[in-house]
């Protein structure tokens, strides 16, 4: 939905936020349903419908509990029977400067303003400590923005007696929290103060007559932040951003102007501009994010065109360049075709608005931002929030080399006439344990980004992964498979629930780019051989299906369990008997 993408018009969301909601409601997305507990030290009405519009528009259907205004604090620490019995997935804590409760003075000394530090820092971990505990699920909370006014001029940053200066050295104890708490995320309010403007951000008369910390129009902007983190934590981020590349990477059109005619570099401004773009389009790749190309062109003058001496990007940063004449549409599907990833995972730039309107037409789910000025090609990515990081695993920082390793090995099985020869070439090596902690994060990821082969969608959180293996009654495993290619990763991830002497199967699923290579053969072989050593004698599995899961409909089936049971809604249960299971003997040796 257009309107829930940057840039936005705040009155048009405000307005409409009704109409926007029945929109969304009715576009027969497949939800992701959470409950959201947000806690105020302000009024937070008008955030909340706003959060819900942009999570509806990222696929994920939120239930809301709020406190009364400003009792963040005292729900936190003493909690009540509804927010106890509300059991939230997500706890949101909406705080501003205004909810700090001591500031120095000039009069205080540095030992003073110290230990005036520690306690208002202390008002708010303890908070959080206490939130772990009593609910162990993420907390989101805001870092300070700053008053709209300066009492040392500019020394208030500087001086350590200025407000300007403890709200920066508070925020930062906030930062140091952050990486050391797991499933503890800052929302940078500070940042999105800046931005927006200050002096309109922190409009007084928006609190003295409302209590809100903000003015209205801000709502949308911060709301929208907290949307973007709560869909990365939830696996909603995007993967692959695909660029056009005539007026989009460079100016003008390499097949007419040349290469040498093109604008990109420092001899001419607009090419510095699209110098920048191109920089941060290749900082992307740090992060994880996929790049790949779809332009109307000849291949000789695309490649030419990114091999311009002054050009950032060059040809290999690519995992996929579709060059050609054919309608763009047409070129995204064969690249999720080729990258064996969703459609509706990928971002489109294009600076031409009719190419853009083909592909929302197409009805993929790709997203495709307003690409109107050069000028703004980069803001609008970057605030878009389409690859908001959450947490950047070992896999995340090599998802390009794991996926060219992918093309090598698409590559090889083409070449050989034998499935059977080729699986035998790969040389594989899997390794299978119980979770471990250095995997945590990587875990609780493929449990929120895998959608295809995920037989019951559960979404976890590190702390979910944790207690599980921690837990004297589950059974968890993860998968991690190489071959001569290179390190795939943690690649699969079973998890069951002992009750008597069955093993509930709450957690099974698989990226898609090892499919078909044994691995759910190992993972099953070794599952039953802890679960016989566990005493258990039969395995239950849970499909639930989804409209993306459809894959692994009959998994359970083909893997030697028995259906027995099944609903109106196409959820199925299904047992296995670990005595009589004869093993798959996968063509994988296994490392335990």
């Amino acid at each position: 939905m257009e309107q829930l993408q940057y840039p936005f018009e705040s009155k048009t969301l405000l307005r409409k936020k009704i109409k926007l909601k029945k929109e969304l409601l009715s576009s027969g997305n497949s939800w992701v349903e959470k409950r959201i507990a947000v806690l105020g030290g302000s009024t937070t009405n008008e955030i909340v419908d706003q959060l819900e519009l942009f999570l509806l528009h990222y696929g994920i259907k939120p239930v809301f509990y709020q406190s009364e205004y400003a009792q963040y604090w005292q729900d936190a620490m003493f909690g009540n029977e509804q927010l106890d019995t509300f059991k939230p997935d997500i706890i949101y804590i909406h705080t501003n400067w205004r909810n700090i409760t001591n500031f120095p003075t000039t009069a205080n000394t540095v030992a003073e303003v110290d230990a005036m530090l520690e306690a208002e820092f202390s008002h708010f971990s303890v908070m959080w400590d206490k939130l772990e505990e009593r609910f162990g699920c993420p907390v989101i909370q805001d870092n300070f923005d700053r008053p709209g006014w300066r009492l040392l001029g500019n020394s208030d940053i500087s001086d350590y007696r200025g407000k300007t200066n403890f709200i920066s050295r508070l925020n930062q104890k906030l930062y140091q929290y952050s990486q050391t708490h797991n499933g503890f995320y800052v929302n940078d309010v500070d940042y999105l103060a800046a931005s927006f403007g200050l002096d309109a951000w922190s409009n007084p008369l928006f609190w003295h007559m409302y209590k809100y910390s903000l003015c209205l129009e801000g709502v949308p902007y911060l709301t929208k932040s907290v949307a973007d983190i709560i869909k990365s934590i939830y696996g909603k981020n995007k993967k692959v951003l695909v660029c056009d590349l005539d007026n989009t990477l460079w100016g003008g059109v390499v097949g007419d102007d040349g290469v040498e005619g093109i604008q990109v570099g420092p001899e001419v401004p607009m090419g510095q501009i699209y110098s920048e773009f191109q920089k941060y389009i290749k900082e992307l790749k740090s992060i994880g994010v996929l790049l790949a190309v779809n332009s109307k062109n000849d291949e000789e003058n695309a490649i030419a065109g990114l091999n311009h001496p002054d050009g950032i990007l060059r040809p290999d940063d690519f995992i996929v360049i579709k060059a050609n004449w054919e309608n763009k549409d047409r070129n995204m599907r064969e690249i999720a075709s080729e990258l064996n990833l969703g459609i509706d995972s990928f971002v489109f730039a294009d600076d031409n608005p009719t190419e853009r309107e083909i592909m929302i037409q197409s009805g993929f789910g790709v997203a495709v931002p307003v690409m109107d000025k050069v000028e703004n090609y980069l803001r609008v990515i970057d605030r878009n929030g389409f690859f908001e990081v959450t947490s950047l695993s070992a896999d995340d920082l090599s998802r390009e080399k794991m996926y060219k390793a992918n093309a090598q090995r698409t590559q090889l099985e083409q070449s050989l006439g034998n499935y059977e020869d080729f699986l035998k070439s790969l040389n594989m090596k899997a390794t299978i344990r119980c979770f471990e902690p250095i995997y945590y994060q990587r875990i609780a990821q493929l449990t929120n980004k895998s959608n295809q082969f995920n037989l019951t969608t559960l979404r976890c959180s590190e702390g979910d992964i944790t207690r599980m293996q921690e837990s004297p009654n589950y059974l968890c495993l993860y998968g991690k498979l190489e071959d001569k290619f290179g390190d795939n990763g943690v690649v699969s991830v079973v998890s069951g629930e002992i009750i008597g002497q069955e093993l509930h199967m709450r957690l099974w699923l698989m990226s898609c780019r090892v499919l078909k290579r044994g691995v759910e053969d190992a993972m099953l072989d070794t599952l039953v051989a802890d679960a016989k050593e566990a005493g258990i004698q039969s395995i239950i599995g849970y499909y639930y299906p989804t409209a993306k899961n459809h894959m692994v409909e009959e998994f359970y089936g083909r893997m030697g369990f028995e259906k027995i049971a099944s609903d109106e809604e196409k959820n199925t249960t299904w047992k296995l008997d670990v005595n009589t299971y004869e093993s798959k003997n996968p063509k994988i040796e296994i490392n335990r």
